[in-house]
């Protein structure tokens, strides 16, 4: 199979968790991309009941289009699952997330969820967290301030871009991009990442998932976390 027949795997099975009268989160990214259109169908085939709590405006907007009712983080009082995407997943469970700019969202909605489950390509599976380089938010005003003191401290850091200008999140910030390679401690790295001041969120997600989907050639495989 062809990454996209990976994911389009692994979002048809994702859904079978989702029952009717559920809150779910709705992640961001390609993988995603392929869940919620999942959803859509059973919304329009079964008659599905649910509500569903997006973490991009994108996503809101494909949600949207597909009969899904759509409502805000702070208009519901939880939320049953949250289905998303990573970047990275290791051995560890500790996830990378946030290369499709969405990271502080993604935290906030899987922050309010009782379950949390990604999925993922088979592509996506590493013995440690660390060579896609870890997307740090940051509000605009001293960005440049916090882009050099990760130059200082060997975080190789980079602009995320659009074009020519800097890439603005939903919320209107900024994201750098940190290459440090495999990460040895993800733990002291976000906590130093979350210290820095102008720093608004991180896209190392630590003890933040409970299954992970993983969509192989042979058919997805669900790796439980057991926390």
């Amino acid at each position: 199979m062809d990454q996209n027949e990976l994911k389009a795997q692994v979002g048809k099975e994702a859904v079978k968790y989702i029952d009717d009268g559920m809150i779910v989160g709705l992640g961001t990214g390609s993988t995603v991309r392929y869940m919620v259109d999942a959803l859509g169908e059973r919304v329009q085939k079964e008659g599905l009941n649910i509500v569903g709590v997006t973490t991009s405006n994108r996503t809101t907007k494909q949600a949207e289009s597909l009969g899904i009712t759509i409502k805000d983080i702070d208009d519901v009082d939880h939320i049953d699952v949250c289905i998303d995407g990573a970047d990275e997943v290791d051995d560890d469970f500790n996830g990378i997330k946030g290369g499709g700019g969405a990271l502080l969202w993604e935290k906030i909605v899987n922050n309010a969820s009782t379950k949390k489950i990604w999925i993922v390509d088979q592509s996506k599976l590493v013995p440690r967290i660390g060579d896609f380089g870890v997307p740090v938010e940051v509000i605009p005003f001293g960005a440049q301030h916090v882009f050099n003191a990760f130059e200082k401290k060997g975080y190789n850091p980079q602009w995320r871009m659009d074009g020519d200008q800097k890439y603005r999140t939903d919320e209107n910030n900024f994201i750098i991009d940190i290459k440090v390679g495999q990460i040895q401690d993800p733990h002291a790295l976000a906590e130093d990442l979350i210290h820095t001041v102008g720093v608004v969120e991180h896209g190392l997600f630590l003890n933040r998932v409970d299954d992970v989907i993983v969509g192989r050639d042979n058919g997805p495989e669900v790796l439980h976390t057991n926390k």
